[in-house]
């Protein structure tokens, strides 16, 4: 079968490109396993900060946030950034990154915020506008715009090889061959093997690992809890259904593009840096997974046409913000494939590919 855009990959950001693209042109998703977002998309932390990802990535956030909202997507919750004395650069710094932007953060004392915080935490900047997002409604949503327009989903549908001639994209999948005028890499960790096997140059671009934890602690969480995120970069955890905590060591661990499991060492050093930081104890870990985040060597995502190969497009990239900025980025990509004009206050030249040439 002939279709406009074939895209690679059906988690967060292909679905999303998807949804946008399929009211003009005519596109089929290509996902490898059995149900679309099994790597990154379905085992996300799940929330939404306009600071997450610094300077670059906040204004694909902000412009994603009506979208979340009027979407029922997003529930307020707040962040909390807190840290230690040895730690004001770091606040410095982050209250100078946003300045210039409409993002509000406010010098709190963290105890008033966080029951039993150790008291050699004495900083705080709490983000008001920080939110829960439902990532399984708002990607089941995407795809079911994509498939409502007209778009085609094959799972069970890897890349086997993409060639290019006169007249396109030639495809060869597990689900059958296909034809495309243009070829979409959104496979997140496997974007530079993708890349490779089309014979498009790769661009650097890694995954790591990020463990999470569920757990159950004495005493139990308190139900105004936010998001407590170490400034340092050493823990976060956030409040999660039935008085539960989810509770990571911030890792980011280099690995291959694989079907990512937690390792023990992560656990335990997530539950040390959590105790140092607060008087509760941790009673059980329920249960704990480990997702992909990917990024590209300046740690920026990438959308864009690679100008060394006609019609493949990097949809690339997203890191752990790929789910927070979904709405705007779609658009942005959609634009810059179908010649439109991106939204107000974005900059393609930040994502553009050719930065890496």
């Amino acid at each position: 079968m002939r279709y406009d855009i074939a895209i690679v990959g059906a988690g967060i950001a292909g679905a999303s490109l998807a949804a946008e693209l399929a009211a003009h042109a005519s596109v089929v998703m290509l996902e490898t396993e059995d149900s679309p977002g099994y790597h990154a998309t379905g085992r996300s932390a799940a929330f939404w900060s306009e600071t997450y990802g610094g300077p670059a990535i906040q204004p694909l956030t902000t412009a994603s946030g009506a979208a979340l909202r009027n979407g029922g997507f997003l529930d307020p919750m707040g962040a909390l950034h807190i840290g230690r004395a040895s730690d004001r650069a770091a606040f410095d710094g982050l209250h100078e990154a946003f300045a210039a932007s409409d993002v509000v953060l406010t010098p709190v004392d963290p105890a008033a915020h966080v029951p039993g915080l150790r008291p050699e935490w004495t900083l705080g900047m709490f983000e008001p506008s920080c939110a829960y997002i439902d990532v399984g409604a708002l990607h089941a949503d995407f795809l079911t715009r994509a498939r409502r327009q007209g778009a085609d989903l094959r799972t069970r549908a890897a890349l086997r090889s993409a060639a290019r001639d006169m007249a396109g994209w030639i495809i060869d999948s597990a689900a059958g061959p296909v034809r495309a005028d243009i070829l979409v890499d959104a496979a997140g960790a496997w974007a530079d093997p993708v890349a490779q096997m089309t014979g498009v140059r790769p661009l650097g671009i890694r995954p790591f690992r990020r463990t999470v934890a569920q757990i159950r602690t004495t005493p139990a969480r308190p139900d105004a809890l936010p998001i407590v995120i170490d400034i340092g970069g050493g823990f976060y955890f956030k409040p999660e259904a039935g008085g539960r905590l989810w509770l990571t060591p911030h890792d980011e661990s280099p690995t291959d593009p694989c079907d990512a499991a937690p390792e023990e060492i992560d656990v335990a050093t997530a539950i040390d840096r959590f105790e140092r930081a607060v008087d509760w104890r941790v009673d059980a870990v329920e249960r704990k997974w480990a997702g992909l985040r990917s990024f590209a060597p300046d740690r920026r995502p990438v959308y864009g046409f690679d100008r060394a190969m006609p019609g493949f497009f990097w949809c690339a990239g997203q890191g752990g913000f790929g789910i927070q900025t979904a709405p705007a980025a779609a658009r942005l990509g959609a634009a810059l494939i179908l010649g439109h004009s991106p939204d107000p206050g974005i900059d393609p030249a930040l994502y553009d590919p050719a930065r890496f040439e």
